[in-house]
């Protein structure tokens, strides 16, 4: 039977959560190991006002419904302490419906699950784990992301590496082999899809079930937080996919919890995402809204992340996301807006900027919503960054198309200069887009092996060059050729192909090139920091632009979107002298013809396009050249 000790919950506590202004109700609720009048064991709470009766099952009573009851009360939260009970223990919550049936639910609250496909929550011992990253998160603090050179590499711990018998690895393990390869590539950041406890491998973490719990497929939760704690050791920061916007109906998940709907809206046309067969938060209860927002802080307290991309954004904004006319209902004032889901994104991202500075929050938002990275004082939703989804699909648009055809097509490279300073952007390349029939990036290009190749290394030098933050999904950087598989491990063996790892050069040497220069970052979110010289020439396909830090050093782009060398083409420049051909994207090394101009271009005071100085070039096939001012 549960112990008869005095209530551990604070009025205090319950008050707050019940307002949802409690941003740690972990704390409080879900399995915590500790002493009741110095009996060791473990004290339980949860959540679940519609219940007439709530006990913990366990493998410690043979699952029994009532052999420990908790407490109810007033605030809905049920609550008890059970002697003898440790870390390792096994339990759900029983649950009794208004209806008297009996539901067996995992933990919301829970920390740790068992391995898929067993669903039974895990008392977790308080950590043991001594962090030493107290330099770094002080200079975290400090640091405007936005003048800073952020390049993330984007990953799934399930299929970035596997065992040699094809099993998963341990976080540890991940680490060991990951941080030594994002380091000699010269990435700012990993992000990882999510790494809370999901149900379905199928989902890549989009489903999940255990927000509070590192999933299980890769050790325990200090193993996680060694990972983090190891990268930040080597410089690499840690940004964790995170998935407020819907959660899957498994029955021992957060659906009809105590029997009647309670995380999730009780209205099908609120409530349930059709295309994705998930359901949706009701971001208008207070105690869902503590449940986020207590989570979105714990992962960066607990686990010392570095920020949160926010994944499915515009699923939350928009009241008709999904849904064809008559299958949705207009807020109070007759919009689509989604008025509770804006007012928790404001609160969430005032919180985190508040309690957090120098964390990160990433939004991926897919439409026009005005000011996703402006300021909530002023109206925005208060993200640090969006991803500009436009960027990704008018780029991918304009590579994969037959260069002889991109003459009349320039626009969808020059279109994003049109709203590139509306937001603080991150341009991505990110697993979406090589899953699903969609293909990898490299057979996403047009012509022969060559040019294929050749057009891959042009995009990532627009990439790279463009302003905005970069993002590439893990296999990118060599030119995986197939689709992504969450079952398998990438095809390293590509990596040793010499066409691949020209490409991987490459990348290595745009982000260090983009660290080195101010140019390539320090501006990136403000206009200042671009100058079409030529964005004109569409019959050559031959693009000219400038970049410049806030000192006014100037990094000038040349790319020729065509097959055909140009020689002797002339472009205007700034200033007069020798610029240095900091990279030539036809470069040997990167598997190219070898085409430029040895390392240097001559600026003479001969005015060209609106420019006092001119020099003659060469222009490499389906090449970009990045040249350094002088000085």
């Amino acid at each position: 039977m549960t112990s008869k000790v005095p209530a551990a919950l604070a009025d205090f506590d319950l008050h707050l959560f019940g307002e949802g202004r409690h941003w740690h109700a972990q704390e409080f609720l879900g399995a915590h190991a500790s002493e009741a009048h110095g009996i060791a064991g473990t004290r339980f709470a949860v959540w679940a006002p519609h219940a007439k009766a709530v006990s913990v099952a366990g493998d410690f009573n043979a699952w029994s419904h009532t052999a420990h009851p908790l407490r109810g009360s007033d605030s809905g939260v049920w609550e008890g302490f059970i002697a003898g009970i440790g870390s390792g223990a096994l339990y759900k919550f029983a649950i009794q419906t208004p209806h008297g049936e009996w539901l067996l639910k995992s933990d919301p609250y829970g920390r740790l699950f068992e391995m898929r496909p067993a669903t039974s929550s895990v008392v977790v011992a308080p950590s043991a784990h001594a962090w030493t990253d107290a330099d770094w998160i002080a200079r975290r603090r400090e640091t405007d992301w936005q003048r800073e050179p952020v390049s993330i590499y984007e990953l799934h711990l399930g299929s970035w590496q596997r065992s040699a018998d094809g099993a998963f690895l341990n976080y540890r393990e991940i680490a060991r082999r990951l941080v030594p390869y994002v380091v000699s590539m010269g990435f700012t950041h990993v992000e990882l899809l999510p790494v809370s406890e999901h149900p379905f491998d199928g989902s890549w973490g989009y489903q999940t079930i255990g927000l509070y719990a590192p999933t299980r497929r890769h050790g325990e939760p200090d193993d996680f937080r060694w990972f983090v704690d190891h990268c930040h050791a080597h410089g690499i920061g840690v940004i964790l996919d995170w998935v407020p916007a819907h959660f899957p109906k498994d029955a021992h998940g957060l659906r009809r919890f105590d029997g009647l709907p309670l995380y999730e809206y009780p209205e099908p046309h609120r409530g349930e995402h059709p295309e994705w067969g998930t359901l949706i938060y009701d971001y208008g209860r207070p105690q869902v809204r503590n449940f986020l927002m207590s989570n979105a802080l714990y992962w960066i307290e607990e686990f010392h992340l570095d920020g949160l991309r926010v994944d499915a954004v515009a699923s939350m904004l928009y009241l008709d996301y999904g849904r064809n006319p008559g299958q949705w209902q207009p807020n109070r004032y007759g919009g689509r807006e989604h008025l509770e889901a804006v007012q928790f994104l404001r609160d969430f991202n005032q919180a985190m900027h508040d309690v957090h500075p120098g964390a990160l929050v990433i939004a991926e938002e897919s439409t026009s919503w005005p000011d996703v990275s402006g300021a909530v004082e002023y109206g925005g939703l208060g993200f640090s960054m969006k991803w500009d989804l436009g960027w990704m699909h008018d780029s991918l648009d304009y590579f994969k198309r037959d260069p002889i055809h991109r003459r009349y097509h320039a626009n969808h490279l020059t279109f994003g200069f049109m709203y590139a300073w509306t937001e603080r952007f991150v341009l991505p390349l990110s697993h979406d887009e090589v899953v699903h029939g969609k293909s990898p990036l490299i057979y996403k290009m047009p012509g022969d092996e060559w040019q294929k190749f050749a057009n891959l290394r042009l995009l990532f030098v627009f990439m790279w060059t463009r302003p905005g933050k970069k993002l590439l999904f893990m296999g990118g950087e060599f030119a995986q050729t197939r689709e992504w598989d969450h079952d398998r491990e990438l095809d390293w063996w590509l990596d040793r192909q010499p066409l691949h790892a020209g490409v991987r050069a490459l990348i290595g040497d745009l982000n260090r090139l983009h660290r080195e220069l101010p140019a390539l970052h320090e501006l990136d979110a403000e206009p200042q920091g671009f100058t079409w010289i030529d964005c004109n020439n569409v019959d050559e396909s031959i693009f000219v632009y400038r970049r410049r830090d806030a000192a006014g050093r100037e990094v000038v782009i040349v790319i020729n979107a065509t097959p055909v060398v140009r020689t002797n083409h002339r472009i205007a420049l700034p200033s007069a002298g020798v610029w240095i051909e900091r990279l030539n994207s036809d470069a040997l090394a990167y598997g190219g013809s070898g085409v430029g101009n040895s390392g240097r271009v001559v600026a003479v005071e001969e005015p060209w396009m609106s420019l006092d100085c001119s020099a003659w070039i060469t222009v490499p096939p389906l090449g970009a050249l990045v040249l350094q001012a002088p000085g």
